[in-house]
């Protein structure tokens, strides 16, 4: 898989900087609506590539799924602007 860089990516800055935020778990709506980004499965898999390391939790209400996500340690990345 070819992902973008923490730090040259607006969209995975913002989402990180989201995740931050949440101090404990944020759904995928509140991310999406948060960070400004679409796809938040492709956004997780791109920010654990960069070295975070997210936790994500499924919950089943009504028949329907939803996620919620979990920032446990941040990027290693030096260059990381979020």
């Amino acid at each position: 898989m070819h992902y973008a860089r923490l730090s040259s990516s607006p969209r995975l800055q913002r989402a990180l900087k989201a995740l931050r935020e949440a101090k404990g778990e944020i759904s995928t709506y509140e991310l999406i609506a948060k960070a400004r980004v679409a796809a938040v499965n492709s956004v997780i898999s791109e920010l654990r590539a960069n070295g975070a390391k997210i936790t994500c939790r499924q919950h089943c209400k009504d028949g329907q799924r939803r996620f919620f996500y979990t920032l446990i340690s941040e990027p290693k990345d030096p260059n990381a602007k979020a």
